[in-house]
């Protein structure tokens, strides 16, 4: 496990925003293949909080989805405990049963599971009564249908890697390991099903919390939340009006669009835009917002 005297911050200098991080170079901690999902922006997030003067008591993720920032927090000790919230009831489950003591369950039948086209359909057909049965669909689910989506109308993988098609995205060994690791670090992690707006307006007035806050990108009218996301329909500005207010630090990510620009300048918030590849490995960038990126910005 990495310490955090690992990530100490370079004396000069803040991290280069636009150099594109090789995902490859970052733990891969979480089950999940998730659109959207942050592992790119992992050393960014390093730096942002040893930046901090005292480590942080709790990191919010109001937002979790895949989870891999606030699984790399709690993995090197970032902060002393991290809060996932979730809307989906398909991905809470899947996070309730790893961190609730069902681990070892999921992470077996994971493993022993024979995985074909017809098993997968015969699988998803039958709808998940119990909790943990629902987190292994929920896996499943994601590990088959193209780009991990889990949203309703998502497709299947038909060729995936070298031809092999729904399995070409299923690891069943490293998805056991990566559940088993993620359920030891259960005392340091709370999970809340829940409305990530409603979290943060409940913790607004804390200063021993920072937030990571990375909602679905449909501020600009955007149709790609729509697709992706069960639950993608999000008051925007509402969530801007809540960050501006929050006396913890914050860490935010959008899309790089002229109307998030004014939404942050509206509500006085700093911007910076970052490099990062998407999904289908073009370069382009988003953006970081803050109530001060000095921390991110070359000295």
């Amino acid at each position: 496990m990495p310490r955090l005297e690992d990530f100490q911050l370079p004396l000069f200098g803040g991290p280069n925003l636009s150099a594109i991080v090789n995902v490859a170079s970052v733990p891969q901690l979480s089950p999940f293949r998730y659109p959207g999902g942050k592992t790119w922006l992992v050393p960014q997030v390093r730096h942002w909080l040893l930046s901090i003067a005292a480590r942080p008591h709790e990191f919010i993720e109001p937002f979790a989805g895949g989870a891999i920032v606030g699984l790399t927090v709690a993995a090197e000790k970032l902060a002393e405990h991290v809060t996932l919230v979730e809307l989906d009831s398909e991905v809470a489950a899947v996070w309730k049963t790893i961190l609730h003591g069902h681990a070892k369950w999921l992470a077996d039948k994971i493993a022993t599971f024979d995985l074909n086209a017809g098993s997968v359909e015969s699988a998803l057909a039958r709808p998940g009564v119990s909790l943990r049965e629902r987190a292994f669909l929920t896996i499943l689910k994601n590990r088959v249908n193209r780009g991990g989506i889990l949203a309703p109308g998502a497709g299947r993988l038909k060729h995936g890697e070298n031809g092999r098609g729904v399995r070409s995205r299923w690891y069943p060994q490293t998805l056991k390991k990566r559940i088993l690791n993620i359920a030891r670090m259960r005392d340091r992690i709370t999970v809340i099903e829940g409305d990530g707006l409603e979290v943060l307006r409940r913790n607004s007035g804390r200063s021993d919390a920072v937030f990571f806050i990375d909602p679905p990108y449909t501020a600009a009218g955007k149709k790609a939340g729509a697709r992706l996301y069960t639950h993608f329909d999000l008051d925007h500005e509402e969530l801007f009006r809540i960050t501006s207010g929050l006396v913890g630090d914050f860490m935010m990510t959008y899309e790089n669009s002229d109307g998030v620009r004014d939404l942050a300048a509206r509500f006085g918030l700093d911007v910076l835009p970052v490099a990062m590849k998407n999904a289908h490995h073009a370069e382009m960038t988003e953006l970081l917002i803050g109530q001060n990126l000095d921390w991110a910005r070359p000295h």
